[in-house]
């Protein structure tokens, strides 16, 4: 692949002959509670997240502190309505002096952890913080200074395309070519919150690798586990599902997001969903060997003397398997027993004349 077949994001390594890199995204579910947020990494660890992943921005460098119509969340979540964009930042973004403890909690368990930045600045302080890998988000897919600061940093890069169209995809990656990005794992995402399945277009994902010669994962905005096991048998690499120590919280976007339980079973149904997709073969698997002896084959069904024809009555296909296979049925068809032969032998060549 252009873009990596296989990519390192902290000890881990990300492709199609790699268990699925499950990102739990933390988002803004810390209630403004640092504790909160320490306790929601730990269990989101706790149920064998690939990564940890935050958001990485201040009220201020996302939109301006203002009440106008324009400033103001209508249908998009109901948790949301009616809130400016700055106080729903304000209630959703991460402290930037949390970052370093987040940082080294994921240290301790050797789990890597990094984060969407949404200005230079935030680059910056994940670059010191010493974030292995950036995350653009999707409505960031079309801030191409940011793509490109990003990119300069030549660390592993994930991209989420949720609203984009192809040649808005087309030129976010090309800058990212363009500022010396190297690798880079595009993400199917319907920003929707929460998404109903019937709008995931998951046939996306196989298109969209074979599109731009790269990985490409989903991030999942719907409820439960489907879209992520059918994202996997389309090839998806990289699943991102937000979590939440409790749907019914109040934290901002802790209706579309997985408690630790769900997680942990979704981490473990994705592992098998991968398995499951193994490899081309056709003849028995190792696992099968042992019961092709309980196929059908041909079998004496009455006994028979010396000098009797085959017949439907005294030959029949049935299990177990040892006789001649039930194709020669036909041919065997009236030809002529060399000996005796009793009820349930195997049929061979060597009962005829």
């Amino acid at each position: 692949m252009k873009f990596g077949s296989e990519i390192k994001i902290g000890n881990r390594i990300v492709g199609k002959g790699h268990a699925p890199f499950i990102i739990a995204e933390i988002s803004g579910n810390h209630l403004n509670d640092k504790n909160i947020a320490l306790v929601l990494v730990q269990k989101s660890i706790d149920a064998g997240a690939s990564a940890i992943k935050l958001q990485t921005y201040k009220p201020e460098t996302m939109t301006l502190d203002c009440d106008a119509e324009d400033f103001v969340v209508k249908g998009s979540n109901e948790n949301w309505e009616g809130e400016t964009l700055f106080n729903l930042y304000e209630k959703a973004f991460t402290p930037w002096e949390w970052h370093k403890d987040i940082f080294e909690l994921c240290k301790k368990h050797d789990v890597p952890c990094f984060s969407s930045p949404f200005d230079k600045t935030a680059v910056d302080l994940l670059e010191e913080l010493g974030a292995p890998a950036y995350k653009i988000a999707s409505f960031e897919c079309v801030d191409i200074p940011l793509i490109k600061y990003v990119a300069s940093k030549k660390k592993p890069v994930i991209m989420s395309t949720g609203m984009a169209t192809m040649e808005e995809i087309a030129t976010a990656v090309e800058a990212f070519e363009s500022a010396g990005g190297e690798n880079l794992i595009l993400l199917k995402c319907t920003s929707s919150y929460p998404a109903p399945p019937e709008n995931s277009n998951l046939n996306v994902i196989p298109h969209l690798s074979k599109l731009f010669d790269c990985q490409v994962g989903l991030s999942d905005h719907t409820l439960g586990t489907t879209a992520p096991l059918v994202a996997i048998s389309l090839g998806a690499t990289v699943v991102e599902k937000h979590v939440t120590l409790s749907r019914t919280n109040g934290a901002v976007d802790s209706s579309f997001s997985m408690e630790p339980e769900e997680f942990k079973g979704m981490m473990a149904e994705s592992v098998n969903a991968w398995k499951s997709l193994g490899k081309i073969q056709y003849g028995p698997s190792e696992v099968e060997l042992e019961n092709r002896k309980y196929r059908r084959s041909l079998y004496v069904s009455q006994d028979v003397k010396a000098g009797d024809k085959v017949t439907a009555e005294n030959v029949r296909a049935v299990r177990p398997g040892k006789g001649l296979a039930p194709k020669y049925l036909e041919v065997v068809q009236g030809m002529t027993f060399a000996q005796d032969v009793k009820l349930g032998t195997a049929l061979s060549w060597e009962l005829f004349k």
